[in-house]
């Protein structure tokens, strides 16, 4: 039992060890730590500041230009997935460059109500951003408001 025991043992610190040197080759690959903020050049007309209050804790880390960046956002393959999702989110929608054109924001507010926005791996980890059923139907309906959209909300 006890050369078992050893066995177990060598197998949990050579799996842990192969474990380790995999997330440290990992951290070689260059893409996913560009976490720039370029400046905000041009905000959306708000119908009210409780609009903005909302979407600034539910949709600015991907949706605007001042992402909030966390610790784990340094680690690949995380650091991989939150650049990737801020680059998509800045180029559907960025309420930091409201100067550009952008198709699709009369869909901001459905995608609210679908529960499509914001994402739930999003709001696992910044529960902040995780609103209650009356907060997503008010920023859906202020979206609606500032951007317009086909059909009610």
């Amino acid at each position: 039992m006890h050369r078992s025991l050893r066995r177990l043992f060598k197998g949990v610190v050579l799996g842990l060890a192969f474990f380790v040197g995999f997330v440290g080759v990992l951290q070689l690959v260059p893409y996913g730590r560009a976490h720039s903020n370029p400046p905000v050049v041009q905000e959306p007309r708000w119908d009210q500041p409780r609009t903005r209050e909302l979407a600034k804790r539910a949709c600015f880390d991907c949706h605007s230009n001042e992402t909030r960046w966390p610790w784990y956002s340094h680690l690949a393959p995380f650091s991989w997935t939150l650049q990737r999702d801020v680059e998509v989110g800045r180029s559907v929608l960025n309420f930091s460059e409201w100067n550009r054109s952008y198709e699709l924001a009369h869909e901001a507010g459905p995608t609210v109500i679908r529960r499509d926005m914001p994402p739930s791996k999003y709001t696992l980890m910044h529960g902040d951003a995780d609103l209650t059923e009356d907060e997503k139907v008010e920023l859906a309906r202020g979206l609606h408001a500032t951007f317009g959209a086909p059909g009610r909300i």
